[in-house]
């Protein structure tokens, strides 16, 4: 049985059981809460939150390794990346205005730890000068997390600027990196069980009203997708692309499929290369130099979600962000988005960092852990769509130039 498959079935399970108790036999949930599914969920939290500061720190350095000197990244790079931290940013600006209007957490939830009190956000300038770490390992340590990814950054860029000299550093890093993956796919095989305790926990303390508000939650994701999917690629491909988004969107429709069942944008990635090279009529060149890089560094489908998680979160528990708040969220994410490694799963553990940076407490992620599979699946399919849209656009850029396909090669080999 596949994995997506156990999660649903877990998700069903978890449902029906917390919502027949909760109307059928509340002193029953009590202690079937106390010893089975809570225990099930606190175990998964905990599993995620043992990876958080390690795969922030190997997928980040990596990620920043991967786009190498910016002086040498040339032409297609620069757009490469501007498009992707124009797009992600859009995401999570999307996601948290569709949060704000629709309000999925003032349903009336009762989150389980009550006594949850904000801690005081600092200041915009506290902020920033906080950014730099005086001691890394210490920040490790403490889970700070944009410290950490600013360190991140920093060994990124060294790797990339020494080259050779780095380069068993880098193999080190990589296969760290590689380490944490695996450890990923263990801990996504105890998901099921995981969605289950959870579920079962947050239905039958929440009720009928808490269910209605997670698919409030759930109709919030989904709308942003599609705001993102169709009208902003849609747009940039028209007016940047020179294509026809129904075109595109037909055209592509095979590789989004394939995303929407593996729920992986890397795994993905050479069926989404080819159908931009074959039906899209991306070179060759662009093709293999920006889709792959997008499936490292380009998440908007992630953002969206951490978006929308994030606001959600803060209003079941009845805090108010303050604009400091909702701008680390959008630096936070679109940073994050940079290292959120293409693999199942990966999602909630950078929200868990997000809501860390926040103060809001990580324990929240139970409330939509649940359903998480299924918007896992189609932020997915969002993901692999803004790194086809971009090649789409780069290529159409370069016409201007009269490169030929394989002067492209030529210029990528170099770089």
């Amino acid at each position: 049985m596949k994995l997506t498959t156990k999660i649903f079935i877990g998700l069903i399970l978890g449902l029906i059981v917390g919502l027949g108790l909760n109307l059928f036999a509340p002193d029953l949930f009590e202690p079937l809460n106390t010893y089975l599914f809570g225990p099930l969920g606190t175990i998964f939290l905990n599993l995620i939150k043992m990876l958080v500061v390690p795969i922030v720190f190997f997928s980040i350095t990596l990620g920043v390794a991967a786009l190498g000197d910016p002086k040498k990244l040339g032409r297609i790079g620069i757009k490469t990346i501007l498009f992707f931290l124009l797009t992600t940013t859009l995401a999570i600006i999307i996601a948290m205005t569709t949060s704000f209007v629709f309000k999925p957490g003032d349903a009336g939830i009762t989150p389980s730890s009550e006594g949850y009190e904000a801690e005081e956000a600092p200041s915009v300038v506290e902020t920033f000068t906080n950014i730099i770490p005086t001691n890394p390992i210490q920040s490790m340590v403490e889970g700070n997390m944009l410290q950490i990814i600013t360190f991140s950054v920093f060994v990124g860029f060294a790797i990339a600027m020494l080259g050779k000299k780095a380069h068993v550093v880098k193999e080190v890093v990589e296969q760290g990196n590689e380490i944490m993956m695996y450890l990923v796919n263990i801990v996504m095989k105890f998901a099921p069980y995981g969605a289950f305790g959870l579920l079962a926990t947050a239905a039958g303390e929440m009720g009928i009203n808490g269910v209605k508000a997670m698919a409030l939650y759930m109709f919030c994701v989904i709308f942003a997708l599609a705001i993102q999917m169709y009208l902003v690629y849609g747009s940039l491909v028209k007016f940047l692309g020179k294509m026809n988004p129904i075109t595109f969107f037909k055209e592509f429709f095979e590789a989004q499929t394939v995303a929407f069942s593996t729920s992986t944008s890397s795994g993905t990635l050479p069926i989404s290369m080819k159908v931009a090279q074959e039906r899209l009529g991306v070179p060759r060149a662009i093709s293999g130099f920006v889709q792959p890089l997008g499936a490292t560094i380009n998440m908007d489908g992630t953002a969206i979600m951490q978006g929308v998680a994030t606001i959600f979160i803060a209003q079941v528990y009845d805090v108010d962000l303050s604009i400091t708040a909702l701008l680390m969220i959008i630096l936070t994410a679109v940073l994050a988005s940079i290292g959120t490694a293409g693999v199942p799963g990966v999602g909630l553990i950078m929200l868990a960092m997000i809501l860390t940076q926040v103060t809001l407490p990580v324990e929240g992620i139970a409330l939509i852990l649940g359903i998480d599979r299924i918007l896992d699946m189609l932020r997915t399919a969002v993901n692999i769509t803004g790194d086809a849209a971009c090649a789409v656009c780069v290529a159409e850029s370069e016409k201007k130039h009269g490169l030929t396909n394989e002067q492209l090669e030529e210029s990528l080999e170099r770089i």
